[in-house]
């Protein structure tokens, strides 16, 4: 349950009209994936990953960032947006974005014609791209990199807002992956539907209109603890939930 000002009713609005997570998340929402693919769809992933699990591949996104081969796929992580300004009418950005990283990897995955090191990489990215895309700060403004310009304190370190939403507010949780994927709202098999039927670029629109409520409610400088973790923390259970049951519908399409 959310019992915070106005989140629980944007969050319905979000949902029924027309995070880069660190370790922890990403691991969250692939274990969640995992426990809704097909048979079909499992049997495909396995072939293509060589028995690797969904899990152990989450986070291959951000371990190749280092990596000066895979510079210009930095941008594919996330998308800046004015938050008054949709995706579909912003001005793209020629080196990419997640969005068009998450469309690239869907058609380079499903094309049987590329090899299987090649299907198996793009696979790879997108696991850990619609995670991505599910952290709200990776719809942040360009000015501020996505709330990495923003300094706050988070129980007395300093930090950004980046990194609290990547990492932090799940960390200070002490939970890991199972234990928080446990602690994760039973949804019902209606809602799980509707969330797993909406489009790529109403998950952009969601994710926007977090970071909004976000970027509202934290600004620069704040001395953030307990009272910010209780108030955000289902907020960020949400999105992973929604990240896992969404990236389970992708494969599945995918692997039909």
């Amino acid at each position: 349950m959310i019992h915070s000002f106005s989140i629980l009713s944007l969050l319905y609005l979000v949902m029924f009209s027309s995070m880069d997570w660190g370790k922890t998340g990403h691991r969250v929402v692939s274990k969640l994936a995992q426990q809704y693919l097909t048979t079909k769809a499992q049997k495909e992933i396995d072939i293509l990953l060589d028995g690797a699990s969904l899990v152990s591949i989450s986070t291959y996104g951000d371990e190749i960032k280092s990596n000066p081969k895979y510079k210009a796929l930095r941008p594919w992580h996330y998308i800046n947006l004015p938050l008054d300004e949709s995706y579909a009418n912003a001005k793209k950005n020629p080196k990419g974005d997640v969005v068009m990283a998450i469309k690239k990897c869907i058609a380079k995955v499903k094309d049987q014609n590329e090899p299987k090191n090649e299907r198996a990489f793009y696979l790879k990215l997108l696991v850990h791209f619609i995670g991505d895309l599910h952290q709200p700060m990776h719809v942040g403004r360009k000015e501020d990199r996505g709330g990495n310009s923003i300094r706050l304190q988070w129980f007395g370190k300093t930090s950004n807002l980046h990194s609290l939403w990547d990492s932090h507010l799940i960390d200070s949780h002490g939970m890991n992956a199972t234990q928080l994927l446990g602690d994760l709202e039973e949804l019902s098999p209606k809602l799980i539907k509707e969330i797993q039927n909406q489009s790529l670029e109403q998950w952009v629109n969601e994710s926007q209109a977090l970071a909004k409520i976000i970027y509202e409610n934290t600004p620069s400088n704040s001395k953030l603890g307990e009272e910010y973790q209780s108030r955000y923390l289902p907020l960020l259970k949400i999105q992973l939930q929604r990240g896992g049951l969404r990236l389970a519908a992708q494969l599945n399409e995918i692997f039909k």
